[in-house]
């Protein structure tokens, strides 16, 4: 599923709050993945309202202050397809199955940060050499370069440094 065009305009698809990244990208995530549940997108409120629900289905015993942990998102993601969760490899990661998911048009959620892991994003396709991501913060769809994320210099994202993927099993 692409982001509607009328959802992107509207600025419907973003975060909640300051903590709601992880469940903003797994709803939007979960939309991709399952027509059926793409309706949840249909305005602002009914996106707000999942997220809710989608955090405290998933953050049983961690506080939902402090977002939403790798295992968190693979959990609420597996609700529509498996997935696993891996850390990220450095500089010599070639983000191969990062690649062959999003060709295959399947999502692949991404922890960012500085010195520690903050923020999710949600990677949604490819196009040449960049990946297309989905910002919740801003409910924006911005490229993000295959070299910026190997290289911890990611831009307009608002953390520059990858740390983990949420990917299909």
């Amino acid at each position: 599923m692409k982001i509607p065009a009328h959802a992107r305009s509207e600025r419907i698809l973003r975060q909640r709050d300051g903590v709601s990244c992880g469940p903003a990208v797994a709803v939007v995530a979960g939309a991709r993945l399952d027509p059926a549940y793409a309706a949840v997108l249909s305005d602002g409120r009914r996106f707000a309202d999942e997220q809710r629900r989608v955090h405290a289905a998933v953050n049983r015993l961690w506080p939902r202050r402090l977002g939403l942990t790798p295992a968190g998102m693979t959990h609420a993601l597996s609700a529509h397809r498996p997935y696993r969760w891996r850390l990220f490899r450095g500089k010599s990661d070639d983000l191969a199955d990062v690649a062959g998911a999003l060709a295959s048009g399947v999502p692949v959620a991404m922890l960012i940060g500085n010195l520690i892991p903050r923020h999710w994003v949600l990677l949604t396709g490819v196009r040449g050499d960049d990946f297309r991501c989905y910002e919740p913060s801003s409910g924006s769809e911005l490229p993000c370069g295959v070299d910026a994320i190997r290289h911890g210099r990611l831009e307009g994202l608002g953390f520059p440094r990858p740390f983990a993927f949420a990917l299909p099993r």
